[in-house]
């Protein structure tokens, strides 16, 4: 085959001729090398890292990139604008960071977005979003670095103090009344509960409450204690109704006694008949006493346990010889009525108010 191309380029062309052929050829071919060198421009494209450096007839970045084979989204970062000529006498570098897809959750919704940001700060900073002074991320950081398909969550963190309101219960203070009676008593100041207000923090997480710290609390009303005074005198309510007001309770023996000659000696024509050793005029409500035990002029209340009438009120007015210790001798108007008594248990009550009305009249008690 190669004797036949040759055989017919040596028919058609004279040596001389074929010689000067090739000569222009390799001419042409050389001077076409020569002036590719100096007409081209040397480009390095650094592409995600990736660094190519090739010779291009390309005027600007645009032309050269495209020359390369290599395109260039709106999302892709690249270091110069795109219709940037090239210098013939340096080395034109060209840096590009691909964009890559990032979802971005924040304030209830997903963003959809494309970055070539290096950190999940910058990221939402070039989409416009800002952070709080406590807002937080989850399963990242603000530096950390940004990957394919990164799920960036923004957790809204804010927080809020409120008052709680809560009664302080008022307190109650008891002093003792010695003019009323035991079981009796009555509020003299009325109680007022304070106010007293707890101060919380508040933590929200996209507006869902998580936390709830105690911070303080203050006084906004103190209390009013209410007092009430409760009576000390002893009493008890006796088979006729009356309240009787005592001091101090005895368990006696009683007898009695008239006026008359049996029981005193004395006969109606002598000047003391009928006059107690205190000097009043005897009936009945007065008794005989021993003044170490009741002193003389003591108010007192004689009951009789059980079905029997109590004696009543009485004041101790007269002694006996035989009046001795807890043994009093009750007076009455008949001898019937002495007999009827016999001798009986009964217990005397001192009472609380000696100066009572009741013993006023003509100093004779009041039954």
């Amino acid at each position: 085959m190669k004797r036949l191309y040759f055989a017919f380029f040596k028919r058609e062309f004279p040596l001389k001729q074929l010689a000067m052929l090739l000569i222009v050829s390799a001419f042409a071919v050389t001077a076409g090398v020569k002036l590719y060198d100096v007409a081209s421009n040397e480009i390095q494209v650094i592409d995600d890292g990736r660094p190519i450096t090739v010779k291009t007839m390309g005027r600007t970045v645009e032309q050269a990139l495209g020359l390369m084979g290599i395109s260039v989204s709106s999302d892709d970062y690249i270091s110069k604008p795109l219709d940037t000529a090239l210098e013939s006498d340096v080395l034109n570098v060209i840096n590009i960071k691909r964009a890559v897809p990032v979802n971005i959750v924040v304030d209830g919704e997903l963003r959809e977005v494309r970055s070539y940001k290096d950190t999940v700060e910058e990221v939402l900073e070039e989409n416009g979003i800002t952070l709080g002074k406590l807002d937080r991320f989850e399963d990242c950081t603000a530096s950390s670095e940004v990957v394919e398909d990164m799920r960036i969550r923004v957790i809204r963190v804010n927080e809020e103090i409120i008052a709680e309101e809560i009664d302080i219960p008022y307190s109650v203070v008891e002093k003792p009344n010695n003019t009323m009676n035991e079981g009796e008593d009555k509020i003299v100041v009325a109680g007022e509960n304070g106010i007293k207000e707890k101060y919380y923090k508040i933590l929200y997480e996209d507006g869902r409450p998580i936390e709830k710290l105690y911070v303080n609390e203050s006084v906004v009303k103190a209390p009013v204690d209410q007092v009430v005074e409760y009576g000390t005198v002893m009493n008890f309510r006796n088979s006729r109704g009356d309240t009787v007001r005592y001091t101090k309770v005895l368990k006696m023996d009683a007898t009695s006694y008239t006026a008359s000659f049996e029981d005193t000696g004395k006969h109606p024509d002598h000047p003391a008949f009928g006059i107690t050793y205190t000097g009043m005029r005897v009936r009945e409500g007065m008794i005989a006493v021993d003044p170490r035990v009741i002193p003389l002029g003591t108010k007192v209340y004689v009951e009789v346990p059980g079905p029997a009438p109590d004696y009543g009120f009485a004041i101790a007015s007269d002694i006996g010889s035989a009046i001795k210790g807890n043994l009093i001798d009750l007076y009455f108007d008949s001898a019937e009525r002495v007999r009827q008594w016999g001798r009986r248990k009964v217990v005397v009550y001192i009472l609380n108010d000696q100066s009572d009305s009741r013993w006023k009249e003509n100093d004779s008690p009041c039954r």
